[in-house]
């Protein structure tokens, strides 16, 4: 068991799939006796879960390492310093030799056992550092085969409900009595949940499903995070369950390809009945689905997005770019013409959509010409978010070998060029959405007594990089509560955010995206 009174922090880097990962960590440290703390000067021994996806993430990673690392030197409390997450899986070994100011570097399969290897650290022992390999050699080529498979393999952000049962079963399992109501959950029956909330946000990310089976010549990630793997629909909606018992209202669904999910089950339309049994949960008022891939979406899924209610008018379509030619190179399917009939569809059924996608520019064999298609396609799309990225060699990836590598100063003339354009196109497009009502989660409330407004995200608005929606309360109204869900009208607009404001005539209607009628508003 634990020392008493030993502490840890948890400090997470980049995606929201590494935030749910971060969580199934804290809950089983919880469960091993450790105190969650936030701050890493605080803690006795610093976690930080890094990001291994492109340079500037692994350069964040390793700078967030080295200064957990110059607490140890600082006459405070902290004393050990270990890496974990993806550029841990991805290079381990050789980030221990480079990065000595880590005290140990961990690989995913040491996630169920962070609480004794922590122990072993803080006491001056050493774990081995992790030995990098192709996680997607761990399970079968064919999805329909990895079921049984997939329950030896670690796959962070999925719990553990072997371990969960086998902690319930021997009744002694070190701190769980205390972690039961924090962050273990042992429920008399049903799947366990092993995860604990690390912030109050009225959101929160859940994780259906892990790794990826598409070979993007560009992509190291199922290097890294393995084959594809759906997690069961039991398990989601238990955790789903979960999240709404500690006062979540909306469930950002997330995995490295949503249009996958089920297909290692056995039912590639798996995610459409996922979908009415999350927003049954009692006290989720929206659902969300992030990462679709546009080769795999099926007109199945877009109605089942468009017409179960709850599910929020979001579209995360992974289009990376739109040259034909260079999308092939890219080894993925599409063009400008396929991609702008694909975002027809959605807007079909849903005109009020929130689409976001992102790009990648400078990609080896990269012409003018392919430049000028992806331009008139951003110009075309009517997109509200687009990431724009330049292209670097990743370790390992088939794209790394080609030969047709632009200079350094082209893929950044090319990066700033979309980037302005880009900047230009969906601040356009927060401005066709003045007049039209949404739906806005509050988020945060601390301005309020200052700027008479509450912030928050309209449905179609993702967490974090999608923008936000300021709200602008009338004189004297009573402060909302963070994760409150108010019903307004866009009146402005800021950059990519925007500004609304309460319309009571329309508090008591179901909430849409139609047009105000002219004069409801009045002048603004």
């Amino acid at each position: 068991m634990t020392p008493p009174d030993k502490s840890v922090a948890l400090v997470t880097l980049g995606c929201t799939r590494n935030e749910v990962d971060s969580e199934e960590l804290a809950g089983r440290l919880l469960a091993g006796g450790w105190r969650l703390v936030d701050d890493p000067a605080e803690a006795d021994v610093a976690v930080v879960n890094t990001c291994g996806f492109v340079e500037q993430a692994k350069k964040d990673s390793i700078d967030a390492l080295l200064e957990a690392s110059d607490l140890k030197h600082d006459g405070g409390r902290t004393q050990k310093v270990v890496a974990v997450g993806c550029l841990a899986e991805r290079y381990g070994e050789q980030l221990a030799d480079q990065l000595p100011e880590a005290d140990a570097v961990l690989g995913f399969d040491s996630y169920r056992d962070l609480s004794t290897h922590l122990q072993t650290i803080l006491a001056g022992g050493h774990v081995p550092s992790h030995t990098p390999g192709d996680r997607r050699r761990l399970l079968p080529l064919t999805p329909t085969a990895r079921p049984e498979q997939a329950a030896h393999v670690a796959t962070p952000g999925h719990g553990d409900a072997s371990d969960a049962a086998e902690a319930n079963n021997d009744g002694d399992a070190p701190g769980l009595a205390e972690a039961v109501d924090e962050g273990l959950s042992v429920p008399a029956s049903g799947p366990r949940v092993i995860r604990a909330r690390l912030d109050g946000r009225p959101w929160a990310p859940l994780k259906i499903a892990s790794g990826c089976d598409r070979r993007c010549s560009f992509c190291a990630i199922p290097m890294f995070r393995g084959a594809f793997v759906s997690r069961r629909p039991a398990d989601v909606i238990a955790e789903g369950r979960w999240l709404a018992e500690r006062g979540v209202k909306e469930l950002f669904l997330v995995s490295e390809n949503s249009t996958s999910y089920g297909k290692d089950l056995g039912d590639l339309g798996l995610l459409e009945k996922l979908l009415p049994e999350l927003t049954a949960i009692e006290g989720i008022a929206r659902v969300r689905v992030s990462y679709l891939q546009p080769a795999e979406i099926r007109p199945g899924l877009l109605r089942a997005m468009a017409d179960t209610p709850g599910v929020v008018p979001y579209y995360d379509i992974s289009f990376q770019h739109a040259s034909e030619t260079l999308l092939r190179s890219m080894r993925r399917f599409g063009s400008r013409q396929a991609f702008l009939d694909l975002l027809a569809t959605v807007r079909a059924d849903t005109p009020e959509a929130g689409i976001r996608c992102n790009v990648i520019v400078g990609f080896p064999g990269e012409t003018e010409a392919d430049v000028d298609e992806l331009e008139a396609f951003l110009s075309e799309a009517r997109l509200d978010v687009v990431g724009v990225f330049g292209y670097s060699d990743e370790d390992g990836t088939e794209a790394e070998t080609f030969a047709a590598k632009l200079a350094p100063e082209v893929i950044a003339e090319r990066l700033d060029r979309i980037t302005r354009l880009v900047e230009e196109l969906i601040a356009q497009r927060a401005e066709e959405r003045i007049g039209e009502q949404v739906e806005v989660l509050v988020e945060e409330v601390d301005e309020y007594e200052l700027t008479g407004r509450v912030s928050g995200r309209s449905v179609f608005q993702g967490p974090d990089v999608d923008g936000t929606t300021s709200v602008v309360l009338p004189a004297g109204a009573p402060t909302p509560a963070v994760g409150d869900l108010l019903r307004a009208v866009v009146v402005g607009s800021e950059g990519i955010d925007l500004v609304v404001e309460l319309v009571p005539a329309f508090a008591a209607q179901p909430v849409s995206a139609v047009r105000v009628p002219a004069g409801v508003m009045g002048p603004t």
